[in-house]
């Protein structure tokens, strides 16, 4: 009798089919083959709906129950979609209803409902010179895909460049940062003006933007205000990097006063010197000028720029008022004791945030249309976080504590003058 029980134990146990860990796909070998033939990508993405419609199932088989003890109902199938692969596509979803007769909402749809596959690919192809019009011949695309068309791809588009804008106007300003580096760039008739900061270990990075007609006092002073709001600390001195802008300097005086110290972008200078000249003499301006600023000292670089200025004043007297316009602020590294080379080529002009715009440069140049103010600000925004992807810390980092010391002392001996001038 034992010896028979066995045996029918062991015949029920085979009849019996293990319970499968998660879903299973049945897949016709025909259907797998077609979509070989259009793709691997292709492939992927059919059997990844194939997934996504068996998860759907077993959620709505968990939230029926067990056969005799249901806690709801299968109640048909609803037109929907879901977004894979930089697309939406149509599908049919099953609907499920409790005892009382209300809809049960199922979770893993509205997972595969986010948007955030479709505005990222939207990003990733847009960013890589891929137009609005070509973004459906540049994917994969699956059975009744839509939402790929210009207009939908656009408005993908605005909708992510937003949030990043949005972002990046928000994130607080890091509380290290020792040099801020501003400069602008024009699209069409705006001028956005965006900030660099640096902070005590090299990194860079962008901190804001604004937009306005040119490079005037007024959107300086508005972009700075707004980053001492988000942290920027105005406690610490800081050495701004500038180019040969008026504008910039009187912006940064008002809003930072004497905790700034500026710094001439020393590469815009000499562009400048130059365009007063003839050719023949520009090759003996830039050795002339090259030989006064590499000297150690603050003092004896001015000596060597004032030689050069009454050089100048016999060849033209626009080149040599160039020249003497911020001379001071030329050497303001010397006079802050920097002696690191690779420090002094990194803040002795604006190419590292004029780097960063050139990358902008390519991610925009397709654009024919500008046509507003918004646009400009988002589509900067988006390609200034794009670049920020790839900054690495500039040459000369391990010398920054010294700038910051030095930086600190002439805040404090300004500072005790300051009060004896008041005093007296």
């Amino acid at each position: 009798m034992k010896t028979f029980k066995q045996k029918k134990l062991a015949r029920a146990s085979k009849k019996t089919a293990p319970v499968p860990d998660g879903p299973t796909l049945d897949l016709n070998s025909n259907e797998v083959l077609g979509w070989l033939r259009q793709g691997v990508g292709n492939y992927c993405l059919e059997t990844g709906l194939l997934v996504m419609h068996k998860l759907l199932e077993e959620e709505m088989a968990r939230h029926c129950g067990p056969w005799g003890a249901q806690q709801a109902c299968r109640h048909g199938t609803q037109g929907g979609y879901v977004v894979m692969g930089g697309q939406k596509v149509r599908i049919q979803r099953p609907r499920v209803r409790s005892k009382g007769g209300e809809e049960v909402a199922l979770e893993r749809y509205g997972q595969f409902q986010q948007r955030d596959g479709l505005g990222g690919s939207v990003q990733r192809l847009l960013r890589r010179q891929v137009s609005t019009r070509d973004y459906a011949g540049a994917i994969e695309t699956v059975g009744d895909a839509y939402g790929i068309r210009r207009s939908s791809v656009s408005r993908e588009w605005k909708a992510a460049t937003a949030a990043e804008l949005a972002a990046l106007q928000q994130r607080p300003v890091p509380s290290d940062i020792c040099v801020l580096m501003i400069d602008g760039q024009h699209y069409a008739s705006d001028c956005v003006v965006a900030a660099m900061g640096i902070d005590a270990k090299g990194a860079k990075q962008v901190l804001g933007l604004w937009a306005g007609a040119t490079e005037n006092a007024t959107v300086v002073k508005t972009l700075l205000e707004e980053l001492v709001e988000r942290g920027l600390s105005t406690d610490k001195a800081l050495l701004c990097v500038i180019d040969g802008s008026k504008a910039l300097a009187a912006g940064i005086r008002r809003v930072l006063g004497s905790r700034a110290r500026i710094q001439r972008c020393r590469i815009h200078k000499l562009r400048n010197l130059c365009d007063h000249l003839p050719k023949e003499l520009h090759g003996q301006v830039r050795w002339r000028y090259r030989a006064a600023l590499d000297a150690n000292d603050a003092e004896s670089a001015l000596k060597e720029l004032r030689k050069l200025a009454a050089w100048l004043e016999r060849q033209s007297v626009s080149a040599a008022a160039s020249l003497r316009e911020g001379m001071e602020e030329l050497v303001t590294l010397q006079k802050l004791g920097v002696r690191d080379l690779g420090l002094l080529r990194s803040l002795g002009s604006t190419n590292p945030i004029e780097s960063c715009f050139s990358r902008c440069q390519a991610s925009t140049r397709r654009v024919k249309r500008w046509r507003d103010q918004a646009m400009v600000l988002r589509w900067a925004g988006s390609a200034l976080l794009w670049a920020e992807r790839g900054f690495r810390r500039i040459r000369g980092y391990r010398a920054l504590p010294l700038l910051i010391k030095a930086l600190q002392t002439n805040l404090t001996t300004n500072t005790i003058l300051d009060k004896r001038a008041r005093a007296a």
